[in-house]
């Protein structure tokens, strides 16, 4: 059964969704600043809220089937993008970004992982209308991702600093100032102008887009088949991700058991999509080249529930493991940021924690950034 949408609805869907992702921007534009945790909260309720809506909205459209793909393939992607906030810390920490422009940062990455997705949604769906046997590839490849993402040989930081070869590579073909100009990638220093360091954060963030795409993508595709689906849903997935980004903020660090769950859905959606390819079988050398009508075709619903499920068992055992810790942690050991009073004391706090500068000022008064075309 394919998707059937009035064109009026997925063309204003697509324009709706474009101008909230331009007004997020111009805000990020006009007033860089650490949002606070209401800010962050707000902004969150509001684009979960958004996509409830469309799901909604998909059902009176479309029916429940392509409702429930919607949800499963947004909240596939979701987690999936949590994940990647943990490369987007290191990152900022491993170069320094000063968290009044780390929005602007998060902004750059997930309008290059919107378009780097689209790609890859286009190409996707154009090798499955060809080629059903893709799926066998699909599958196995979410099976070995799940495997690496559950037991990796290294770790978060490591992958980070595998991409230096970016930074020796920009460093050795453009000029790149040691400084900071604000959110700017390009300066003037000594009357010559210069690249910020801004340009390597960008590209150390387009490469794990890159890489995250890679593996999402297929994923989705696992659940539904529509490229209206699949790329509504990744938007819904990118969009609040920087306000998440400041709301979990140390949280991220306790979701210790979180890469068990999603690599427990990527291996689930693998298994989903071999046995698809089974069930739509025309390879000659397996049977035959016919159907294998024993393979069973696993539902939208359930596929909706194990990812729930999974997502849920492995954020409360984080949670709870972390717990545990503090409670038999030393009454002295709390943190020291407890003790900041002020918005400048809790970002100095935060600061100094993830080893980049603080630079909450006071609102009235004008810096130099400020000051500077």
């Amino acid at each position: 059964m394919d998707l059937d949408l009035p064109i009026w609805f997925e063309i204003g869907s697509l324009v709706v969704l474009t101008l909230i992702l331009a007004a997020d921007l111009l805000i990020i534009l006009k007033r860089p600043h650490i949002p606070s945790t209401r800010e962050s909260t707000l902004w969150v309720v509001f684009y979960v809220t958004l996509a409830l809506i469309f799901a909604l909205l998909m059902w009176i459209f479309a029916g429940g089937e392509f409702a429930g793909q919607f949800v499963a393939g947004w909240l596939t992607e979701y987690s999936l993008s949590i994940d990647n906030l943990f490369v987007f810390v290191l990152i900022m920490s491993q170069f320094s970004v000063p968290r009044r422009y780390q929005q602007e940062v998060l902004m750059v990455g997930i309008i290059i992982a919107l378009i780097l997705r689209g790609l890859f949604i286009l190409a996707g769906a154009a090798i499955i209308e060809q080629f059903s046997w893709v799926f066998y590839i699909f599958g196995a490849f979410l099976v070995w991702t799940a495997w690496r993402q559950a037991f990796p040989g290294g770790t978060h930081d490591e992958d980070a600093q595998r991409e230096n070869f970016i930074v020796r590579l920009l460093r050795r073909t453009i000029d790149i100032s040691d400084e900071y100009d604000g959110a700017k990638v390009r300066t003037v220093v000594g009357g010559k102008k210069m690249w910020t360091p801004m340009i390597i954060v960008f590209a150390a963030i387009g490469v794990t887009d890159l890489l995250f795409a890679i593996d999402s993508i297929p994923a989705i595709f696992g659940i539904t088949q529509s490229p209206f689906i699949v790329f509504t849903a990744n938007i819904f997935a990118l969009m609040g991700l920087r306000q998440l980004y400041f709301l979990l903020g140390d949280l991220l660090d306790r979701l210790r058991y979180l890469h068990y769950g999603i690599a427990f859905i990527l291996a689930f959606i693998g298994v989903k999509l071999v046995l698809h390819a089974m069930h739509v079988n025309e390879l000659p050398f397996i049977n035959g080249g016919e159907h294998i009508e024993w393979a069973p075709e696993i539902s939208t619903w359930m596929s909706l529930g194990v990812i729930v499920v999974s997502m849920a068992v492995a954020t409360i055992a984080s949670l709870a493991a972390s717990a545990r810790e503090r409670r038999a942690a030393p009454v002295g050991a709390a943190g020291a940021d407890s003790t900041a009073s002020t918005p400048v004391e809790a970002a100095e706090a935060v600061a100094e924690e993830k080893g980049t500068p603080p630079t909450v000022v006071d609102p009235n008064a004008a810096g130099p950034d400020d000051r500077r075309s």
